[in-house]
């Protein structure tokens, strides 16, 4: 079943970027009922996630969108780049955006011991307090890879949140037309929408229209932006 949840969640059943599932299908969901996939379908909000920060001049991107909007949004973040960039870790939690924990050295749970895990896990969790006064209670783990053992021990910590929509942004071969006609066409109440933060993803930020985006949310959808918790 693990295996089922990781293929679903990295590529398609054809790995080709026109194939690829830009939505998690609701029978994974199900199966996995144990993760947040989305949060209440009531309200008209949706969750901006944002993975591997914080990077300088990505992630600054991002908060300058964010603010001009008015939205706010979750940044699971890696301890050893909070280490490495304190500041702009700092500024997002001043800023009122959630911080959640993504392990300290971007771990994949696939191939990295329980213990040395749960560690990373630990060391993440200490180094973002010390630099943001933040106590993280989310989880997201890196790759979306993850298992039931390894859950069992963090859920007993973490909420672990995983997500409705991604928006591949991290394939160099993606259509930013195509992407972003197929996150609009899926995003409704609730959904939880994943982006990546790492090295030169600026440049796709632009590309894939994400202020265009988040415009279509708060004037099309009426709908707001808002951090998980």
């Amino acid at each position: 079943m693990e295996f089922l949840l990781e293929m679903t969640l990295r590529c398609s059943a054809f790995n080709s970027i026109d194939m690829l599932f830009y939505k998690v299908p609701g029978i994974i969901q199900n199966l996995f009922g144990s993760f947040t996939w989305h949060k209440d379908r009531e309200h008209k909000t949706v969750y901006l996630t944002f993975d591997d920060g914080p990077v300088p001049s990505v992630s600054d991107y991002v908060l300058r969108l964010l603010e001009d909007y008015n939205m706010k949004a979750t940044f699971f973040m890696v301890g050893d780049n909070v280490s490495k960039n304190s500041n702009l870790a700092n500024e997002i939690a001043q800023r009122g955006h959630g911080i959640g924990n993504h392990t300290h050295h971007h771990l994949n749970a696939g191939k990295t011991p329980l213990t040395v895990y749960l560690e990373d896990i630990e060391q993440c969790r200490k180094t973002i307090l010390e630099k943001t006064g933040v106590e993280t209670k989310t989880f997201r783990p890196p790759y979306g890879k993850i298992n039931r053992r390894y859950s069992r021990y963090l859920l007993k910590e973490y909420e672990i949140v995983l997500w409705e929509l991604i928006s591949w942004d991290f394939k160099k071969e993606l259509n930013s037309s195509v992407a972003l006609g197929k996150i609009m066409k899926y995003t409704e109440n609730g959904s939880i929408v994943l982006f990546m933060t790492s090295k030169n993803r600026k440049r796709i930020f632009r590309k894939f229209c994400l202020n265009t985006w988040i415009i279509c949310l708060a004037r099309v959808f009426k709908q707001d932006c808002c951090k998980l918790w």
